[in-house]
């Protein structure tokens, strides 16, 4: 699985680095970061609750 997000979509609410700071961290401006694109399956739960909480929808996981 490949995540995908959106800056220009991002509000900077830190809820993706919240559930899954192994995933996502933020920039000095508060816009979310992606740490590694490709997530393995066995660890994607984390990224989908990343995605479900996130308020701008600027975050989506895709099938490779």
């Amino acid at each position: 699985m490949r995540i995908r997000l959106d800056r220009e979509r991002c509000i900077g609410s830190g809820q993706c680095a919240l559930a899954a700071p192994e995933w996502f961290d933020q920039d000095a401006d508060g816009i979310a970061v992606v740490l590694a694109e490709d997530v393995p399956d066995q660890e994607a739960e984390p990224v989908r609750q990343a995605v479900f909480t996130c308020p701008a929808r600027a975050i989506s996981l895709d099938s490779d």
